[in-house]
């Protein structure tokens, strides 16, 4: 549960984690997955509000089974992403697929909340999780939360157990499907604050994951892609 350099991980995961402590890719691997109205005009994007809320979201990287954990640097079918689909109610994010994570409480770091929220909603434990590091935080502002991506590794799959007031479904997500192009689509959807608008996702499994997930999801795809391909 370190962000310090570690020689006791998998080679793929040791690079991932040398990526991270070099200059972010950012906004750049974002942009591709920014929904545009339909006109394809570029949206003014509102700057983050004095009045945000700060929260934090864990990209959690493990083998899918205990046979899978290899030295080799391919991720090649073997890795996995957990990500929840929020239950239906009367909020933004209603029945969306996200990461686990929440909001930043006032006595402890946004590690630990990404920490603590997967516990919460999944089931992880801390001690399953080694911190690799961090992505540039991302105003989300439809919910007007400043959001703190962390990327973490677990050798093992965790024994995942959902919160059932906060997550409808648990998704497990092979790298192998994300990094395809086929997974990456586009549709047109009436949004409220744009109106018809040319929406990115990533299609896994049945699910779609868009906004906010996919944009952060983008970022960190680039960097498994240059850390696993040196």
């Amino acid at each position: 549960m370190t962000s310090e350099i570690s020689s006791d991980l998998p080679v793929g995961i040791a690079r991932l984690q040398k990526r991270l402590q070099l200059p972010l890719p950012g906004e750049a691997a974002r942009a591709s997955m920014l929904p545009l109205p339909e006109s394809g005009v570029e949206i003014n994007r509102p700057a983050l509000r004095a009045d945000h809320r700060k929260a934090a979201v864990l990209f959690l990287l493990y083998p899918h089974t205990t046979a899978e954990r290899t030295e080799n640097p391919s991720y090649s079918g073997n890795l996995h992403l957990v990500f929840i689909q929020r239950p239906d109610y009367d909020g933004t994010h209603s029945g969306q697929i996200s990461l686990p994570g929440g909001r930043h409480e006032a006595d402890e770091t946004l590690e630990q909340t990404a920490l603590r929220e997967s516990f919460e909603e999944v089931g992880v434990t801390p001690e399953q999780v080694t911190i690799l590091g961090e992505l540039e935080p991302m105003n989300v502002f439809a919910s007007n939360h400043n959001v703190y991506p962390f990327i973490g590794y677990s050798s093992a799959r965790p024994n995942f157990v959902p919160c059932q007031q906060e997550v409808a479904a648990i998704i497990e997500a092979p790298l192998q499907t994300l990094l395809q192009p086929t997974s990456r689509l586009t549709e047109l959807r009436e949004l409220k604050r744009w109106g018809p608008t040319q929406v990115p996702f990533y299609s896994v499994n049945g699910h779609k994951i868009w906004g906010a997930t996919a944009i952060m999801l983008a970022e960190f795809l680039q960097l498994l892609t240059e850390s696993f391909d040196e």
